[in-house]
């Protein structure tokens, strides 16, 4: 099963680089990450995805509890939650009917098209992982040339805050 964690951590070198190695010592996979500076650039959100049974979850889960520049752990995946994921993609496009078809097809996935040369196009897609997927595999028959992605992305609907949301404050150290 698939698990989305999202981290609070203090934003100071070497935070993803610890936690990162330590996952990986101890045998987890990280099957996406991202990480970015929260509306207090004091702090960063990491959001990790993992998969593995409740035991693995609960396992990761403590591990990264005890890394002091940790301040909050918390599994979104059994929560209302918005997620997503975002894509470049270039792709050839010769002028002509295939051109449009792929300016069509970024359009109907709610896409952009960010850049148009002579033979090839970039768009931009982003939404669920299962659309990401489905765009790259209509993509596939054009001839994609280049292809990157970013780690997952996800945030808790409705102003439900995290029972910490107030110990959070507090463990921010402060300048």
């Amino acid at each position: 099963m698939r698990h989305i964690l999202s981290a609070l951590v203090q934003n100071v070198p070497g935070v993803l680089s610890h936690i990162s190695g330590m996952l990986a010592s101890r045998g987890y996979n990280i099957d996406s990450l991202a990480v970015g500076e929260t509306e207090n650039p004091e702090l960063s959100r990491m959001t990790f995805v993992v998969v593995g049974d409740d035991r693995v979850l609960d396992q990761v889960r403590k591990q990264l509890e005890k890394i002091v520049t940790v301040v909050e752990v918390e599994d979104i995946s059994s929560r209302n939650c918005v997620e997503r994921d975002l894509m470049l993609v270039r792709v050839k496009a010769a002028r002509g009917p295939q051109r449009s078809e792929i300016f069509e097809l970024v359009e109907i996935f709610r896409g952009k098209v960010v850049d148009v040369g002579p033979d090839e196009i970039m768009a931009e897609i982003s939404g669920r992982e299962s659309k990401v997927e489905a765009f790259i595999d209509r993509m596939r028959p054009y001839g994609i040339t280049q292809l990157v992605r970013t780690g997952r992305i996800a945030l808790v609907r409705g102003g439900q805050p995290s029972a910490t949301d107030t110990e959070v404050e507090l463990a921010v150290p402060t300048k």
